[in-house]
């Protein structure tokens, strides 16, 4: 009775010792900043919903942002948001000279609203880089659209104006 007590005491001391060696390294990484390259580096603060774009962009005489899809060019051709420019894909450099040179001149406090529409938020390759080319080149008013699922199902399917097409 005793030997089993000491065996069960003995594994349990065992199993607590590997929770707490494992638990502060799964704690950090839990809580740790994501990634630039992670959509959910983009702040909440910086992403519009589809339903207030919409309205943004439907307004008369409002302040239009400057829509660019960071996604793939055959997305875009297929499907994108009206009015919106192909600006190449945020996660390979060429997409990212291509945001630069076409936003270069501008003024720093445009307001400039990117999407993707490829894939689930959590899944997108393209929008935290492309978010972060923006921010570091300085500019104050740049907002990422949030498609929980995709550019059909959180925009077109709810009636929202698409084109397609370069």
């Amino acid at each position: 009775m005793k030997l089993n007590l000491l065996k069960s005491m003995i594994v349990m001391s065992a199993l607590v010792a590997l929770v707490l060696a494992f638990t502060p390294r799964h704690c950090a990484a839990q809580w740790a900043q994501a990634p630039s390259t992670s959509a959910f580096s983009i702040p909440t603060s910086a992403q519009i919903q589809p339903e207030d774009l919409n309205r943004m962009l439907s307004a008369k005489g409002a302040d239009k942002p400057l829509v660019l899809q960071v996604g793939s060019r055959v997305l875009f051709a297929q499907a994108h948001i009206a009015g919106s420019e192909y600006a190449g894909p945020g996660s390979q450099q060429e997409g990212l000279d291509r945001i630069k040179t076409r936003v270069q001149k501008l003024p720093k406090n445009t307001l400039i609203v990117i999407y993707c529409g490829c894939c689930p938020w959590n899944r997108c390759p393209n929008m935290g880089p492309a978010y972060k080319q923006l921010i570091d080149m300085g500019f104050t008013r740049v907002k990422a659209l949030y498609m929980a699922t995709n550019l059909g199902t959180d925009w077109a399917e709810k009636g929202y104006p698409v084109a397609s097409g370069e």
